[in-house]
């Protein structure tokens, strides 16, 4: 098993990085908007101006959504628990299937390991909502394909 517990150390710091990046592009997005919001001077054209600033305001509005969202995002991977394997399929679990191979934390897109290719998924997408609660052996039904659970840790 002790393979396994790094397999889910790994993705879990894939994901990790992946989100910091995600902060970190916001960050520097919101850093961005208010130094051209501090710059902008008025000028002759007064209405021009003032066009301006509210662009940039609706954009340092839309940044800072932006950022609650992956803090929440973030957030969700911090509740996971890489030394703790589960039984059924819940946050924090690698699951192997009969097509394809998922990690149970945040959408993250594909991951690779060891040159094996896993999902990282939220438990709130179609097939995290599917596989949840689920254990091996158990067959789910995604678009019209029978998926197997193979493993879970």
């Amino acid at each position: 098993m002790e393979n396994a517990l790094k397999i889910k150390e790994d993705l879990y710091l894939q994901c990790l990085d992946i989100i910091n990046g995600r902060l970190q592009t916001v960050q520097n997005t919101i850093n961005e908007i208010q130094v051209s919001l501090t710059s902008e001077t008025k000028s002759s054209a007064g209405d021009k101006h003032e066009t301006g600033r509210a662009m940039l305001q609706l954009e340092r509005e839309k940044a800072g959504n932006q950022l609650a969202e992956i803090q929440k995002i973030k957030e969700i991977l911090f509740k996971i628990d890489v030394s703790k394997t589960l039984k059924v399929v819940g946050l924090g679990s690698v699951v192997y299937t009969s097509q394809a191979n998922y990690f149970i934390a945040i959408s993250a897109g594909e991951l690779t390991i060891d040159g094996v290719q896993f999902y990282a998924i939220s438990p709130s997408t179609p097939i995290g909502a599917l596989l949840i609660g689920k254990s091996v052996d158990d067959t789910i039904v995604f678009r019209e394909q029978k998926f197997k659970i193979i493993k879970i840790f």
